[in-house]
């Protein structure tokens, strides 16, 4: 994301003061990194654990 830092940032505060459109071009950029890191960390997991967001409730 180290190229998209400053779109991000620049989203961020346009969300802030209120653009709805600057969160509707933030939220891909975000989700996309966010699973990126989620998988790289669920890669160094044990077989037994789960990504499943309902898993333990």
């Amino acid at each position: 994301m180290d190229t998209a830092e400053p779109e991000v940032t620049n989203l961020l505060i346009e969300w802030r003061n209120g653009n709805q459109d600057a969160f509707e071009r933030l939220f891909p950029l975000v989700y996309d990194e966010l699973r990126k890191i989620a998988k790289r960390y669920m890669s160094r997991e044990s077989s037994g654990h789960t990504s499943d967001r309902g898993a333990g409730e």
